[in-house]
């Protein structure tokens, strides 16, 4: 049993994209179930390593719903109709409102289909054998959520949390003290050597952050 990640910036922010598939789950069709995770724009390059690598998407999860994560969301639903959008539910209205999504202050004018799936900290997801969890991890958004699977000491963070640094909160929607509560509370007490997959750059560890992170002092 086996977890794979790959990792592809997507988009003129290099929004970290997310493919998860376990390696030996291949169907009688020849396909691979995966999730894809945030999906940023000019999304193609997701959809050829998809189609390569034979992986059939089930989900697409969404972290929080700015613009930057969500502009791929449309054209790769269209390719596989079947994926389920699932996003966290106190940001499923920014799917459908530039203005909500931020990228109307950018002239961009995303948007994606609505929600078919509204998930909450609580959750659990399950793909393959593997288990995850969805934590509360909201403060860049008011939704916002991270996804950690105990099984495969991962954790993918969104724009929660960074290498050496943590999200934005000078922004409609944004909550500073919130923030840093919630990484606290729910992504530094993940064992030391939990892989950190962020939204944006560098992938790190739990125990890195805690350590070095001038915003977590």
């Amino acid at each position: 049993m086996s977890l794979q990640i790959e990792t592809i910036p997507l988009g003129p922010l290099e929004a970290n994209c997310y493919v998860i598939w376990q390696d030996d789950c291949t169907e009688p069709g020849g396909t691979t179930p995966a999730w894809v995770v945030d999906i940023g724009m000019w999304s193609k390059p997701l959809v050829e390593f998809l189609q390569g690598k034979k992986l059939a998407p089930e989900r697409i999860l969404l972290t929080h719903g700015h613009g930057d994560h969500i502009g791929g969301v449309e054209y790769v639903k269209k390719t596989y109709p079947a994926a389920e959008i699932c996003c966290p539910a106190a940001d499923a209205e920014m799917l459908t409102s530039p203005e909500l999504n931020l990228s109307a202050t950018f002239l961009m004018g995303i948007s994606a289909p609505p929600a078919d799936v509204l998930i909450n900290p609580g959750d659990e997801l399950k793909l393959g054998e593997f288990v995850w969890q969805v934590l509360d991890t909201a403060g860049h958004t008011a939704g916002g959520v991270s996804f950690y699977c105990e099984q495969a000491s991962v954790v993918i963070t969104g724009d929660a949390l960074f290498a050496g640094s943590i999200g934005r909160s000078d922004i409609p929607g944004g909550d500073g003290l919130l923030l840093v509560d919630n990484i606290r509370k729910n992504l530094l007490t993940l064992p030391d050597d939990t892989r950190v997959y962020p939204g944006h750059g560098p992938a790190t560890t739990i125990a890195a952050e805690r350590k070095n992170n001038p915003f977590l002092r």
